[in-house]
């Protein structure tokens, strides 16, 4: 086995050796277009290139390959792109023409750039694919704000609501309720009225029928008998028994005297004091 590998290699080296006598043989575009120092195998490549372009555009307008294949050849497309500047800048740096300025811009027009993402371009289908055709959509312009003069514009004595009562419906709403509110109001009074009258009237009757007081022109017979028949004496006023009203009245007034005295100062308290005596309390 190692005698026949032996003897392949040597016809195949046999046979790239006539292949490069004859100059048949296919050379390799170089990685770096920098290592390239002959301006006619320059325009060769970048022509190359523009082919190798040419046909994988075409390719990529076809939606059926797939997402995975349009993506893999737009990534392609715009590596090629790429490798075709640097070829043109190569050949204007040895002496040739600036394509990049007078050269035919038709490749780069077939692509869309994404807003905000400069340099890599879609290409045919690759335009349609989920997450890229969001990234075309235009956002809607923003609403124009107008200006101070121009909103003073609609400003009017009806924006005041100076000519609310020209339609003729609000004034015969609003006397309505107007009404409305009045009788409301005089039937709340009417009703508050009774209310105290009526608690007027129950405390005179309770402070009649606690302090009664026997008339002292009685009778005095009635007396007596009443007398002769109890075995006793009957019980007459001879001074004025207070109303329950004057009681709760001196009652408060020992109260403030009280606090006056436990939290107010003497000098207070001598004004309290002489204050009373001018008023005769």
């Amino acid at each position: 086995m190692a005698r026949n590998a032996e003897k392949a290699m040597t016809a195949l080296a046999r046979f790239r050796q006539a292949q490069l006598e004859e100059g048949k043989v296919k050379e390799r575009r170089p990685f770096l277009a920098s290592e390239c120092s002959e301006l006619p195998k320059a325009e060769k490549w970048r022509r190359q290139i523009i082919s190798e372009i040419s046909k994988k555009v075409a390719q990529i307008q076809n939606a059926g390959l797939g997402e995975f294949r349009i993506r893999d050849l737009n990534d392609e497309i715009n590596k090629l792109l790429r490798e075709k500047g640097h070829w043109e800048v190569r050949i204007k740096e040895l002496g040739g023409p600036d394509y990049g300025r007078v050269g035919p811009k038709m490749l780069d027009h077939e692509g869309k750039e994404v807003p905000g993402n400069r340099g890599y371009k879609y290409f045919g289908a690759a335009r349609d694919l989920p997450g890229v055709r969001e990234l075309f959509e235009k956002e809607p312009a923003p609403a124009v704000r107008k200006t101070r003069a121009e909103l003073m514009k609609d400003v009017d004595a009806e924006y005041y609501g100076y000519r609310d009562e020209d339609d003729g419906v609000l004034l015969p709403l609003e006397t309505q309720h107007e009404r409305q509110a009045v009788a409301e109001a005089v039937e709340r009074w009417r009703s508050e009225k009774e209310a105290r009258l009526s608690g007027e009237k129950e405390e005179e009757e309770e402070e009649q029928s606690i302090y009664t007081v026997q008339d002292e022109e009685c009778d005095e017979e009635s007396r007596e008998e009443q007398e002769g028949e109890e075995g006793g004496h009957a019980f007459i006023a001879h001074v004025p028994v207070p109303s329950q009203r004057e009681v709760e009245e001196a009652l408060v007034r020992r109260k403030k005297m009280e606090l006056l005295q436990r939290y107010a100062s003497e000098t207070l308290l001598a004004q309290s004091q002489e204050a009373r005596t001018l008023l005769g309390l």
